[in-house]
């Protein structure tokens, strides 16, 4: 049922905003260059060969460009699909530790948190990381459940397999999360002893049978790749923290954000495990004890392992919110059995913090140069915040005159619902801040065979993905520099501005996107004069051939 209900809550209109920069464009590119290529070995971005990531998720997302066609439909469809399994491993998991009512409330937790979704029609890695984390947890989870791992053992080599598919998603980050849980669970629950029951050789043999042959193939083609992968991807760049810097309060503002409201359902939860169930329950026999246990380590490894680098994204903590809507799931199906006040408590705290989103929302929208832009995304943002907040106060109602959970949840629900609607609206009416699918379409309109599609100082990442040309960036790199030099790089790169000017003046057709701002500076010094032939957002697009 909640799985069905996800389906119509997440899959339509998954084609309907353009790609957004830079993330989709990129990954997007790299499926469609493999289709075009045939080589499913070698990831590219604008034909630069590309390491930064394993290949799964631009295999799925080539097979479904394949299937579907050129779209953005076509590549958003898979993070779809995988966000709805997720919800049902998570709902089967939580149903497992606490019964039916708590896997209705987990899938509801995590069907209807804001970060959840948002991610789920966005294409990125991070939704099919935390599938294949959430997946494994579940099987080391019932493999513990069993008198003794060796019992489980088929379902170790299960979470083996998911740890495996995790490490060919993102790198080994998946076989760090998973195996740290398991062990410090282990650990934690006195039953460090069965560790010499796990069947370590043979999951790694499950493990390296899934990933040795993509990364012999690729190092064989591509000499220097595992040092490249290995160093300087994730161990460089999880100690140096060069990018997205943010402080170690980032993730308790992104999950709060991310997780709400039902995050306020946590504390009902835990307090079976920290509270006053200490006195009430004998903790041998308690087995959701343990299982709130579980999911309590799971969230804190990956909330603790991401928040200790400097270089964060919000989209990192997305495997951690399984375990927490786990939680607060078990914390909903408890409603009816606790003390009605603690409930009114919570959902009245959870009306007072919406009511003031609204408050500051409306205060805000003035200053926020994005609202003046795009008029439309302060009406989606009212009608979100309003939407939660109206949503928080009839549940708060409905709790304090008929102390029923059903209607309460049903309210909060709703308001949630219509929230994620205003934010898929804002999805698409934010186009024109970070999106150039208009920009290519007349970019499109304008190339011949042997022109140049160039861009001046950025990486518009989509514009190859919907042209199908070739890029080449002028007086800039950036993430593609590590391999710009191989030979088979050079058309995708114009060294300086004056090999642009070189270029602009000999006759060859050049088509070149560039900030409005830059065109100030760089536009009196082209001959012949630049005609525009485009624009969108920023960004125009000007050409060196006459019109007509």
């Amino acid at each position: 049922m909640c799985v069905a209900i996800a389906c119509l809550l997440y899959l339509p209109r998954l084609g309907t905003a353009a790609l957004w920069e830079p993330d989709e464009g990129r990954y997007a590119e790299i499926a469609r260059e493999m289709v075009v290529s045939g080589d499913y070995v070698t990831p590219r971005d604008d034909w630069v060969r590309y390491f930064e990531k394993p290949p799964l998720v631009y295999w799925i997302t080539a097979g479904a460009i394949r299937l579907l066609g050129r779209n953005e439909r076509a590549v958003r469809l898979p993070v779809a699909v995988v966000s709805i399994a997720q919800i049902a491993i998570t709902e089967a998991l939580a149903e497992s530790m606490f019964g039916p009512a708590a896997g209705a409330g987990a899938a509801l937790c995590l069907a209807l948190s804001p970060l959840f979704f948002g991610f789920s029609r966005f294409l990125t890695l991070d939704p099919t990381l935390a599938l294949l984390v959430t997946a494994c947890m579940g099987a080391i989870y019932a493999a513990t459940r069993r008198p003794h791992l060796n019992a489980g053992r088929n379902w170790l080599y299960l979470a083996a397999l998911f740890a495996a598919l995790g490490t060919l998603t993102k790198g080994p980050v998946a076989l760090v999360l998973t195996g740290a849980t398991g062990i410090i669970y282990l650990l934690i629950e006195g039953r460090a002893r069965e560790l010499a029951q796990v069947p370590w050789l043979r999951c790694a043999l499950i493990v390296a049978a899934v990933n040795l042959p993509w990364f012999a193939a690729v190092s064989r083609r591509n000499p220097g790749f595992l040092r490249f992968f290995f160093v300087h991807e994730h161990l460089q760049r999880y100690a140096a923290s060069t990018e997205h810097a943010w402080g170690p309060y980032f993730f308790f503002i992104v999950v709060a954000a991310g997780m709400w409201p039902w995050i306020g359902f946590v504390p009902l939860a835990m307090g079976d495990l920290y509270g006053d169930a200490r006195e009430r329950r004998a903790e041998a026999a308690d087995p959701s004890r343990s299982a709130l246990r579980f999911a309590a380590i799971w969230f804190a490894v990956v909330f603790v392992f991401f928040s200790i680098p400097r270089s964060k994204l919000g989209s990192y903590i997305l495997p951690a919110l399984p375990a927490l809507a786990i939680i607060a799931g078990y914390g909903v199906s408890r409603l009816p059995r606790i003390d009605s006040r603690r409930t009114s408590r919570i959902l009245a705290a959870v009306a007072a913090i919406d009511v003031a989103a609204v408050a500051a929302a409306i205060a805000a929208a003035p200053r926020i140069k994005e609202l003046r832009v795009v008029p439309e995304l302060r009406t989606d943002l009212m009608v979100g915040v309003g939407a939660m907040a109206l949503g928080a106060i009839a549940a708060f109602a409905l709790w304090r005159s008929m102390g029923r959970a059903l209607p309460t949840l049903g309210a909060l629900a709703l308001g949630m619902t219509i929230a994620l609607a205003a934010m898929v609206k804002a999805r698409e009416d934010a186009a024109a801040l970070n999106s150039y699918r208009k920009l290519a379409a007349e970019i499109a309109r304008e190339l011949r065979p042997g022109c140049v599609m160039a861009s001046y100082r950025h990486h518009v990442q989509a514009l190859p993905f919907y042209t199908g040309a070739r890029e080449a960036l002028v007086s800039y790199r950036g993430e593609l520099a590590p391999w710009g030099s191989t030979p088979d790089a050079a058309p995708s790169f114009i060294a300086t501005d004056d090999a642009l000017r070189a270029r602009w003046s000999s006759g060859t057709c050049i088509i070149l996107v560039i900030n409005r701002r830059d065109l100030k500076v760089l536009g009196p010094t082209l001959n012949p004069r630049p005609r525009q032939i485009g624009a969108e957002g920023k960004k125009l697009a000007i050409t060196n051939l006459p019109g007509g």
